[in-house]
């Protein structure tokens, strides 16, 4: 994969991470039409994911921090809670619990079975359907019911919120889409349900890139980009990355999520119907 490659698809990366439509996805999908015709890999995705959630910790980092300062004094407290920072803390590792052991347990499937394109055409039609849903179902209840906010988040609610991130480890779901549409399902504002899928995000996806980034050191080919080529991607996507989470937040805040629907629904379709004609493979060569 040439220089010019990586930096494309760190653009993507940075472009697709926080909106509701699977950034894997697109780095499948775009890397069978790029000159060197390659699927990127599941190393380089979760590399330069890492460079998308370093925007997240900048962006964030007021809260990040008021969550870990809390989040450590409650040791103090016996591992009680002392505010809410401190109990976001503990909700976003108990929510990140799901995602680590799947990931685990099925992290051949992840790397290679999960990866055929039929499957990403059919997540990508089938959660932006739920997308679709979820935004109607809560624009319904807003009429009638107050939206919740992260400050009345529950523990029931802290592991919804992870399981669904847990399907993100399919290509296609999309890690932002499943915690949006699960948090819009639970009554949560669509800000809020952003804001937190942000936050629960970090931890696997830093836990994710760090892994990748052994295994690719003990083993050099494992990275199809090349290393120089890599860390460019990952900082083109933290710039974007940055740009978009901004405004990502302020369009959410007013507008529905009819448009990602839209989006997915088509680019689903249109996945399936290039492997029908023979013009993408499933599996990468």
């Amino acid at each position: 994969m040439s220089l010019w490659e990586a930096l494309f698809l760190g653009l993507v990366q940075g472009l697709t991470e926080f909106l509701p439509i699977s950034s894997s996805a697109h780095l499948r999908i775009l890397g069978e039409f790029l000159p060197s015709a390659e699927d990127p890999g599941a190393a380089f995705t979760a590399i330069i994911q890492i460079g998308t959630e370093l925007a997240v910790l900048v962006y964030f980092r007021r809260e990040v921090w008021a969550i870990i300062r809390s989040w450590t004094l409650s040791w103090k407290q016996g591992g009680r809670p002392i505010d809410q920072d401190a109990r976001m803390g503990w909700l976003i590792i108990i929510g990140s619990v799901p995602i680590v052991v799947l990931g685990f347990l099925f992290q051949d499937s992840i790397e290679t079975n999960l990866r055929n394109l039929y499957i990403t055409g059919a997540t990508l039609i089938g959660f932006g359907l739920a997308l679709g849903l979820a935004d109607i179902y809560a624009g319904k209840r807003a009429a009638r019911l107050e939206a919740k906010s992260l400050h009345g988040i529950g523990v029931r609610d802290g592991v919804l919120y992870g399981l669904a991130q847990a399907l993100a480890l399919i290509p296609g779901v999309s890690r932002s889409g499943g915690t949006i549409t699960a948090g819009l399902l639970m009554g949560y504002s669509r800000e809020a349900a952003a804001r937190y899928s942000f936050l629960l995000a970090m931890p696997a996806v830093f836990g994710a890139g760090a892994l990748e980034l052994v295994k690719a050191l003990g083993e050099p080919t494992a990275l199809a980009a090349g290393w120089g080529n890599t860390l460019a991607a990952g900082i083109v996507a933290f710039v974007v990355g940055y740009m978009v989470i901004i405004a990502f937040l302020k369009i959410v805040s007013t507008y529905s999520y009819k448009p990602f629907v839209y989006y997915r629904v088509a680019l689903g379709l249109g996945v399936i119907a290039l492997l029908a004609a023979g013009v993408l493979k499933p599996y990468p060569s």
